[in-house]
Formats: structure tokens, sequence, C-alpha cells
């Protein structure tokens, strides 16, 4: 049984950090790209951030670039998402996903994604 597990979430200042860690278990993880979304209340599910099966890509959505950094660690099956400078838009649920999709991809669709976790609550205040 496949379970993505986020962890880090929390309440943060305009302008803190954070960093999300998912935990993945019940897959080959090597084998899977990952990538992050997040929802915010009443809007849909937004990707956010994504990986290739050995970290060789990357793709950010144009929000999040340069204060977002992905990164995974294939021999413990986890990605990360650290988030610096953050905002008040920036709140949200992340979730973390998993894609078996080719091995240079990068998948930014939530179509495209195969397996999700339940996602952990990242507040940011003004």
């Amino acid at each position: 049984q496949v379970q993505l597990v986020e962890s880090g979430g929390g309440l943060v200042q305009a302008g803190g950090s954070l960093r999300l860690t998912c935990a993945a278990s019940g897959l080959t993880f090597s084998s899977y790209a990952m990538g992050w979304f997040r929802q915010a209340p009443g809007k849909e599910r937004e990707f956010v951030a994504a990986m290739s099966r050995r970290g060789r890509n990357t793709d950010y959505a144009d929000s999040v670039k340069v204060r977002f950094t992905i990164s995974r660690d294939n021999a413990k099956n986890t990605v990360y998402l650290q988030m610096n400078s953050l905002k008040p838009e920036d709140t949200a649920v992340y979730y973390c996903a998993a894609s078996n999709s080719a091995p240079w991809s990068v998948p930014s669709a939530t179509s495209g994604m195969d397996y999700w976790g339940k996602g952990t609550l990242v507040t940011v205040s003004s």
C-alpha cells in the first residue's frame, strides 16, 4: 500500500520559512517523479513544484520561483519543500504527490499524479 505522509506545516509570519517533508512508503521511490501541490480555501488545487526521478530536472510555479526549493533523498524515500520568504497568499494545504512518469519527466498537472498524501496546512500571517 502506497503512503505519502507530509509533515512540517504550521503557522509562520510573513517573511518566515518552513520546510515540508514527505515520507513515502510502499513504492519504489526512485521510480517516481515527486511533486508538491497546494489548495487554498475556495480555490482549486494548484501546482507548486516537482522533481524528476533522480532529481536532475525541476519545475516551479511562477508564484514560488526563487522562494521555494524542492529536493529529494532517494535513499530515505523522502522529498522536501523548502519555503522561504513566505507570503500570506502561500497559505494553503500542501500536498505531496508521486507520478510514475518518464525518467526525465517533471509533471505539473494534478491529473498526472498517481498517488497523493493527505496534506499539511501552512498558514502565513501578515
